[in-house]
This record gives structure tokens, sequence and C-alpha cells, in this order.
């Protein structure tokens, strides 16, 4: 039992002084070692991990990937890729298993988008080419056989009557069939439109300016579960708020994008976050979403730093894991992040050092078992807590 709280009171000083270290001489040390010894005074709770094994096999990523969407129903991913002599959607499973891939139709994929019900799957995609496919939105089975095309193809314009797009940047089709379109990724147009599942316009907002229910480079859209439209409002660094049924503009959240407009914007399936992505920082949000009623001021909860230039452009949320796909046109890749709230088996190891360290008393246990221990969530902490205290 000496021995026990030897180790403790060893691996506590151990920690105090890589504190301390940290505090008042990292900066003494080289460059290449600063972090080593970095320790974050940030309150950020960790909320994903990369998921390493997403897809089975990368080499299927041939071009630029612009965009991702997930079938969560059939658990089906698409991805959209650009470039010369490729297939421009891959289709894989959640599980991340290549299934086949189809090139029909599909000029320059932008924004990709699944809307499946039980009887039907369909894949959304917006076509910013100067092709003959260009300056569309189409619908297609999972297969690639088009279905519907909305625009006039190859044939950029404002108009309404027909119905014309510049550089359409992204959709959302709600439950209901109704579909929302953010129309202008640099283009003549800055609009949001509400289409209903006839593909009537229900109701159009927006121009180019910087006030409320105006926009610079409407870039993505989605809604939430409490009927509010949420617009990536990119050259403005903002998202933009409207009410489903009307339009009506609600608010617009600026606070947390003073360095660079979202380019992405999803929210999870509990509703409790918004994930956004920031392409030219490489970087990931998580904000807190705000309550029924009240859309207040954005609060980042966790980020998710990724390398230099991998360029985060589009992501996706899956509805029924709520894991989070990346569409990476620097890197030329999906990634998935997954909840850390559906760890099992993988966090094993953490539980069996501190076992080893209870049962055997190694000081070496207790050290590794600590460093793993910060990065947990607390709800994790629990469970490894319970189980140290339940060996002695």
């Amino acid at each position: 039992m000496t021995r026990f709280w030897v180790c403790i009171a060893g691996a506590g000083f151990f920690l105090a002084l890589l504190v301390l270290h940290s505090r008042f001489c990292a900066s003494r040390l080289p460059p290449h070692l600063h972090l080593a010894f970095k320790i974050s005074w940030r309150a950020e709770e960790i909320l994903y991990r990369l998921d390493v094994d997403w897809p089975k096999y990368s080499e299927y990523f041939t071009g630029a990937t612009f965009c991702v969407a997930v079938d969560s129903l059939n658990g089906l991913v698409y991805v959209g890729q650009r470039g010369d002599n490729i297939p421009k959607v891959l289709v894989f499973t959640e599980d991340g298993y290549f299934l086949r891939s189809w090139n029909y139709t599909v000029d320059t994929p932008h924004g990709i988008f699944a809307a499946s019900t039980p009887q039907e799957k369909s894949v959304w995609i917006t076509d910013v080419g100067s092709g003959f496919y260009g300056h569309t939105i189409k619908k297609y089975n999972s297969f690639g056989d088009l279905v519907q095309v909305l625009g006039t193809p190859g044939k950029k314009g404002t108009g309404l009557n027909p119905l014309q797009f510049d550089n359409p940047a992204e959709l959302h089709v709600d439950d209901t069939g109704d579909i929302y379109i953010v129309d202008g990724d640099g283009g003549l147009n800055n609009r949001l439109i509400k289409l209903s599942q006839d593909f009537m316009i229900l109701w159009l907002r927006g121009e180019n300016g910087t006030g409320p229910a105006k926009f610079n480079i409407p870039h993505s859209v989605t809604v939430d579960s409490t009927g509010r439209v949420w617009v990536a409002d990119r050259g403005n660094k903002r998202l933009q708020v409207f009410d489903k049924d009307t339009g009506d503009w609600l608010g617009e959240w600026k606070n947390c994008f003073s360095e660079e407009g979202p380019s992405a914007v999803r929210f999870t399936p509990d509703g409790k976050y918004v994930v956004v992505a920031q392409l030219n920082l490489s970087r990931l949000l998580i904000l807190a979403a705000p309550p029924v009623g009240n859309i207040g001021d954005c609060f980042v909860v966790s980020t998710i730093q990724l390398a230099d230039q991998v360029s985060p452009h589009l992501l996706e949320v899956s509805r029924e894991t709520g894991a989070v796909y990346v569409a990476e046109i620097g890197a030329k890749q999906v990634q998935k992040y997954i909840p850390v709230n559906s760890w099992h088996m993988a966090e094993l190891p953490d539980l069996l050092d501190f076992y080893h360290f209870t049962s055997g008393n190694d000081c070496t246990a207790l050290l590794i078992g600590l460093t793993r221990f910060e990065h947990h969530t607390f709800h994790q902490q629990q469970i490894i807590t319970d189980v140290f205290y339940a060996t002695q």
C-alpha cells in the first residue's frame, strides 16, 4: 500500500512539472519540441475522433472531392469529385466499403444531397460546369440514372420562369419533399430559393449585399428540427437563419467567424450541435445549437483542426450514427469523424492500463493511464474511475 501512494505522489508531481514547464518555459524550447510539451488551457470538449478505417481503400479517390452525402436510411455514402476522365460520383457503404461509381450527365459537381424514402433512393447534385449539363440541379437514382433536371442546362442566368441558376452551390430536400437551394457560388445570383415538391417557387430571398437576407456567396444550406433554414453566407462571414414556412429572416451568427466565413453547415441528429466547416483555415467548428425561438449568439463547444491545406469544402452528418463526413478538396479525400460517445472496445487499452496498475502497482502504467485519461469525456472518465476503484 505504501508503494501505491508513492506512485500516486510521483505521478502528481510529474504532471505538475509538465504544467509548470509548459506554462513558463515552453518558449525556450526549440520549435520542433513545442508540441510535445504543449498543454491545452481551453475548456473545449472533445466530441469526435477520426475513423482511420474509413474508407477501407482510399485509392478510389482520384480527383478533388468537393461534396459528400449520406443516405442514412440505406447506409450509403455518396462522394462527388472533379477531374478529367474519372468517375464523378463514388458510392460507399457507411462502413467504408466501395460499391460502385458513375459519371453519367455529371459535369462539375459542387454539392450533393441524398433524399431517400423507403420507396425511392434519390441523389441530388448541383452542377456548376460550363458544359451541356452545367448550371443545373439534377436528381438521380442510386445507380446514376438521371431522373429530373432543374434549371436551364448549359445556360446560366437569373430567370425564374423558366428557372435558371448560376453556380448553384448546394441544396437541402426536406422530409416533406420541399427543396431549399442556395444559388450563387460566385455567380450572378446570391439567393435562397424554396421549391415545392412539384418544383413550384414558394419563396425567394436574397440579393448581393451585407444586410439581413442578403448574401455574398451563399454556400451551404440545411434545415433544423424546429423549422429554421440555416445558410452559410460565406463571403459575409456569417450564418443566416430563416423561417422555413414564410422565409422571414430570423437572425444571424457572426461572432464565431471573425477569421473566415463558414463553407458548410449541418446539425447533429440530436439537434444539440451545429457542425461548420471553414475552408481556408482547414478547421471544423462544433457550435451549441440555439433553443427554439431564440437565435442568440454562437458559442464554440469544440474544434477539429485539420492539417494545413486540407481545405474542408462541404460536409454531411449521418442521421443514424451522428458521424461527420468531410469532403476535403485539398487532401482529395473524404474523412469520417465519429462521436466519442460511440466508443466501446476501442477504448479497452485505457481500462487495461488502469487495471494493470491497480493489480501490479506499476507506476509506468499509472502515468500512461493518467495521460490518456485527460482526453476522455466526463462520462468516459467516470467509467474508467469506477473500474479503477472497483479493483482496489
